[in-house]
């Protein structure tokens, strides 16, 4: 195989805005095609005529959050809609497309070991995601095609130009009538990494400014989608078999703000669309914008096709620091969320998120996180130490000694170690939706009303299906549940009924002697009033 990079094409669309129109108009809007230049070729000269799009191998690999996934899972749709396969062996593959993410180092680090070791491997390599979104130019992914965030639905066109030989780079942002659109339309064809669960993304962007952020760099500012384009998918979703849906964004709170429509109204009417036995998971949102909205959430998240579930990131317990990281509320604002929706939704999950070791976070800064953390003993608890993200303004503040940082990630993380929240959940009757296989690949993953994970034996019928189980052991992080048999429950259900039958009999027997004794009495005159 030749080298993959040989050729360059200029972008073939500006790295500016695009609306968003069919392919067909924009062939006849653009006109010729761009000539192709070729860039000292070394190796053998790759002859277009002899590649078949469509026929090759395509590994597609995602780092990062549910948005990141979703597109990867698109593009899989598109790609395999053309005639390619997709593949998880890496090394059968002809082509990889690689889907990164930008919110910490690690992630980018792993991604651009990726890049190196398929160019070894010699494989065609494309990139995509939030990290050659927010960095096209970034040294290690020279002479690579690129895929916007809001570009991917141009997935096959910048595959087949690549499997020729060219370098082909689309970044542009989707706008119609000079406003933002959520990205590429929601209805194109997916293959799902897990068929039972569909990823939505609602929006993309944000509104916010966090000084740490690197993402926004990426997605930019906000752009939802219509809510007529939601449900066609929802509606879709359920027609193919999904028994799970997911909305995700980078914020979910701050949906419609940019189109006059508000989140409580999508869910209201998604809610409407989801058949009995299917289950609705909301994704994050920040303090700022469920605060306006807290008796229509608590209302939702009480829906019982809605998982009592919700990831509030705090980032931090200090007012200082919240207001270095320019998060737009304070600790208060977090806490009457927390307080308000466990209150009215009782059981709920809160998951929450924390940044050690962030700039200027002095000592006592970091000790009201840790109060906060032993206040609401969060069962969901995502703890990261501060990394400096090129290009952010929190990257040019003075920083924490990173010996100190390690020091308040391990104390912190010890902390939330050291406490259980479902033990009390041991010999509990629960209904669980079974969705996923484990980690270990020993068990299937259900999860109950509050969106805790309770494990449950490997048996091919319970895949996809409410099942009833009784709470046998519970762990840090997840539950063991010995699933009940319909005969045991039939049989519980008319101990119960008999229970309650014989006790209402002995009831209504106390009352009509009571109320002959009575009556005897006042025949009698004996009562005293």
């Amino acid at each position: 195989m030749g080298n993959p990079h040989d050729e360059e094409i200029d972008d073939i669309e500006d790295l500016g805005e695009t609306p968003e129109v069919s392919r067909i108009a924009q062939l006849k809007a653009s006109g010729p095609v761009p000539k192709v230049t070729r860039k000292n070729v070394a190796g053998p000269e790759i002859v277009a005529d002899s590649i078949i799009p469509g026929t090759q191998n395509v590994y597609v690999k995602t780092w990062g959050c549910a948005h990141n996934s979703s597109d990867s899972e698109y593009m899989a749709g598109l790609l395999n809609e053309n005639g390619y396969n997709i593949t998880d062996d890496a090394s059968l593959a002809d082509i990889w497309l690689l889907n990164s993410c930008t919110v910490k180092n690690p992630a980018e680090d792993h991604f651009r070991n990726a890049i190196d070791e398929g160019r070894k491997k010699g494989k065609y390599v494309v990139v995509a995601g939030c990290v050659s979104q927010a960095a096209p130019k970034t040294p290690y992914m020279e002479g690579l095609s690129m895929i916007g965030v809001q570009q991917i639905d141009r997935v096959v066109e910048v595959v087949e130009e690549t499997l020729k030989g060219n370098s082909v780079r689309l970044l542009g942002t989707k706008k119609v009538s000079g406003k933002k659109q959520g990205g590429a339309s929601l209805q194109l064809p997916k293959v799902r990494r897990n068929e039972l669960i569909e990823i939505i993304p609602i929006n993309t962007g944000c509104l916010n400014h966090c000084t740490y952020c690197k993402t926004k760099h990426a997605r930019g500012k906000l752009g939802s989608y219509p809510v007529s384009e939601i449900l066609q998918r929802a509606e879709q979703a359920f027609s193919e078999g999904v028994k799970e849906i997911w909305l995700t964004s980078e914020d979910t709170g701050a949906y419609g703000r940019d189109i006059g429509e508000t989140l409580p109204n999508l869910l209201y009417q998604l809610v409407e669309v989801i058949p009995e036995n299917c289950m609705l998971r909301l994704g994050m949102t920040n303090p700022p914008y469920i605060l306006e909205h807290l008796e229509d959430m608590a209302k939702i998240l009480s829906h019982p096709r809605v998982y009592s579930f919700l990831h509030v990131p705090v980032q931090s317990g200090s007012d200082y620091v919240l207001g270095e990281m320019k998060r737009e509320y304070c600790i208060d604002d977090f806490k009457l969320v927390v307080n308000f929706l466990r209150e009215r939704v009782p059981g709920i999950t809160i998951a929450t998120d924390i940044i050690c070791g962030f700039p200027t976070e002095t000592t006592e800064d970091f000790q009201e996180t840790m109060n906060l953390v032993k206040e609401y003993h969060f069962p969901v608890l995502f703890i990261n130490q501060f990394f400096p993200r090129p290009g952010t303004p929190a990257a040019k503040m003075k920083r924490v000694p990173g010996n100190e940082v390690k020091q308040r990630t391990k104390a912190l993380s010890d902390y939330f170690q050291s406490y259980t929240c479902y033990d009390k959940s041991v010999g509990t009757i629960q209904r669980v939706l079974v969705t996923e296989v484990s980690h270990d690949k020993n068990h299937y993953v259900g999860h109950n009303k509050f969106y805790e994970q309770v494990l449950v034996p490997k048996r091919e019928e319970y895949l996809g299906e409410f099942i009833t189980v009784q709470i046998i052991k519970a762990g840090k992080h997840y539950m063991i549940g010995e699933p009940v048999p319909p005969e045991t429950l039939n049989h519980e259900n008319k101990n119960l009924a008999r229970t309650f039958k014989s006790s209402t009999l002995l009831i209504c027997s106390l009352f009509v002697l009571l109320t002959a004794v009575v009556f005897r009495l006042l025949q009698r005159n004996t009562i005293l009033f």
